[in-house]
Order: C-alpha cells, then sequence, then structure tokens
C-alpha cells in the first residue's frame, strides 16, 4: 500500500480537505486497497478538530471525514510514498525537517505547482467549498501524474 501524506498549516483546512477528496477519488477509482491518505501540519498542535467549514465544504459532496489535527514529523515523511504540500512554504518547512536525507525530500511536491493553495481559513463557507471543487478536479489530476511516474519509475528499475 502507497502512502500519500498531504501537509498544509494548521492541518484543519487545507490537508483534510484534500485528504478526504483523495480518498474518496480513490475508492471511486477502485483503489482504496492501494492507496493510504494522510494529512499533517507543519504548525499544528496534537488533537485540534478539523474546521467546521471542512466539514461542510465535504459534506456537500457527499463526504465523511472527521479527525484531529497532526503536527508534521520527519517521521511521517519517511514514512509516506509521496509528500503533497500546499505552498512551497510548506515543502520548504518539510524538506528542513529532512534535510539529511535526500531520499525522503525527494518525496516532497506541491499539489499544484504553478500556484499555492491559499489558506481558506477566515474567509468564510464560500471560499471552503470553492476549494473543494478546485480539489475535485486537481486532486485526481495530481495523484494520476504521481502514480504514473512511480509506475513509470518502477520498470525502469525492474529492467
Amino acid at each position: 500500500m502507497r502512502t500519500v501524506l498531504f501537509v498544509c498549516t494548521g492541518n484543519t483546512c487545507r490537508s483534510p480537505l484534500a485528504e478526504a477528496i483523495a480518498r474518496e477519488w480513490s475508492r471511486q477509482q477502485g483503489l482504496r486497497e492501494q492507496l493510504f491518505f494522510a494529512s499533517a501540519g507543519t504548525h499544528a498542535s496534537s488533537g485540534s478538530p478539523i474546521a467546521e467549514e471542512t466539514v461542510v465544504a465535504l459534506q456537500n459532496f457527499g463526504i465523511e471525514h472527521s479527525g484531529t489535527s497532526k503536527p508534521l514529523t520527519a517521521e511521517m515523511i519517511r514514512k509516506a510514498d509521496h509528500v503533497i504540500c500546499m505552498t512551497p512554504g510548506h515543502a520548504e518547512e518539510a524538506r528542513h525537517l529532512v534535510e539529511n536525507d535526500p531520499d525522503a525530500s525527494a518525496k516532497i511536491v506541491l499539489l499544484n505547482p504553478d500556484e499555492p493553495i491559499d489558506d481558506p481559513i477566515g474567509m468564510g463557507q464560500k471560499a471552503y467549498d470553492a476549494l473543494a471543487k478546485k480539489f475535485r478536479t486537481l486532486i485526481p489530476q495530481r495523484m494520476k501524474e504521481l502514480l504514473s511516474h512511480e509506475d513509470r519509475s518502477r520498470v525502469g528499475s525492474s529492467g
């Protein structure tokens, strides 16, 4: 089973939203047994609830998700197959945690390499709903890219 870790700041808005949408996507694709999704925050405290707006945005798409925040650790990065960050700042902080481990550092990528995913906190429910809608397109695209690249790497290394 491959592990995908989503990373944001507080692990109450963006990364749990991404985790839940990715999990639902994997279920729809018949990949639930092959992929495990988790999330963490670069400045998260342990045990904070997911933002209510995140829960509502997910429910609007028929997705149930619960959980509490977790701070990002070097061990999480090392155990994951892919570490997907919301902003270049998150990626930089994640790389700092594993700065002496080039293999772990190489797993760290951006969800959207073209632009950072802004934090919706304090922006109201519409911002969360818009982000959920964006993630429902962006996450499948990014997952397909990462999994396709991973499969090509495996084929190349086995021959």
